[in-house]
């Protein structure tokens, strides 16, 4: 099966969480492979043409595109299978792009696929269907904070390390936030580490040199992040978005909280006394939220829409 994963190059690569799905789907025998579409509404309107060509041309089966107006640009084209992941952000767009979501994911996209039931809530979609992406069990897995510490060049610190695994200038995930926490606190003891750009493979180490990983978003989609820390058995505390309250429910170690640095703060300091000795990994398999059981039901909604 060939299949053409389509989204947004904001950075001129594909992003780490759809590469990750990308990958476990190529492990599991799919051809995948990716198209690009740089930001801006004259590189959506001109990719609806280049994405047509590219199907016809190199015979693909169906369509994968992320996110909504990736999804878009993908069915304008012509009359050919296309599944739409949407993400987070896709529920929280300006009305009218929500009601163009909803209007395609009735009348044009074969199969819509969202990661939470609060977006299927929030977008009103009866027909999606809820698929976290999964995380790669192998390669995010418990590891000794010594040598991960070394890895990331912060062998000699004896403070306590709180990872904020995000880009502090992407408003939505409220870096101010996470610092006031910290600040909140008022110890030297704590150093607060920005975490992004940086290859997939190298966040294993950083999750597993911290002793908790911070969310303070301001709304989420199925937070990867929080369920690679779960995989590391490394303690979280999260404001409450996206899957983190559904996920890390009665979990040693992970603590969501209100969204002021108060509340952030208490959260942090239960968080540091129960060290990184939780057997959190279990609740990904348990869930079935490892890139191995998501990879088998993407397929399946791959085949059902290729038998019709």
């Amino acid at each position: 099966m060939k299949v053409l994963f389509v989204s947004s190059g904001r950075k001129g690569r594909v992003s780490p969480l759809i590469k990750n799905q990308g990958d476990s789907l190529s492990d599991a025998g799919i051809d995948i492979h990716y198209f690009l579409i740089k930001p801006g509404i004259k590189n959506y309107l001109s990719s609806i043409f280049q994405i047509r060509n590219i199907f016809k041309n190199s015979n693909f089966d169906l369509i994968h595109a992320h996110y909504s107006l990736s999804g878009f640009a993908a069915s304008l084209g012509g009359k050919y299978p296309v599944v739409v992941s949407l993400l987070g952000s896709d529920a929280y767009k300006p009305f009218i792009l929500r009601w163009l979501t909803r209007m395609f994911s009735y009348y044009r996209w074969n199969k819509t696929i969202v990661k939470t039931s609060r977006m299927l809530d929030v977008l009103y979609l009866k027909n999606a269907g809820v698929i976290p992406n999964g995380v790669n069990i192998e390669r995010f897995k418990p590891l000794s904070k010594d040598t991960s510490r070394e890895k990331i060049n912060c062998s000699t610190t004896k403070k306590k390390i709180v990872v904020f695994a995000s880009d502090p200038d992407r408003k939505e995930k409220n870096f101010k936030l996470a610092l006031a926490t910290i600040n909140y606190l008022k110890r030297n003891d704590i150093e607060l580490i920005p975490v992004f750009d940086i290859p997939n493979s190298e966040m294993p180490y950083y999750l597993n040199a911290s002793d908790v990983l911070i969310l303070t978003s301001k709304y989420e989609g199925s937070v990867n992040v929080v369920k690679e820390a779960m995989a590391c058995n490394v303690p979280v505390v999260s404001t409450d978005v996206g899957d983190v309250k559904q996920n890390t429910s009665g979990l040693k170690g992970c603590f969501v909280c209100e969204s002021n640095p108060a509340s952030l703060a208490d959260g942090l300091l239960k968080a540091f006394s129960c060290g990184n000795d939780s057997d959190n990994r279990e609740r990904i398999i348990e869930l079935g939220l490892d890139s191995v059981s998501v990879a088998k039901k993407i397929i399946n909604i791959y085949k059902q829409i290729l038998d019709k």
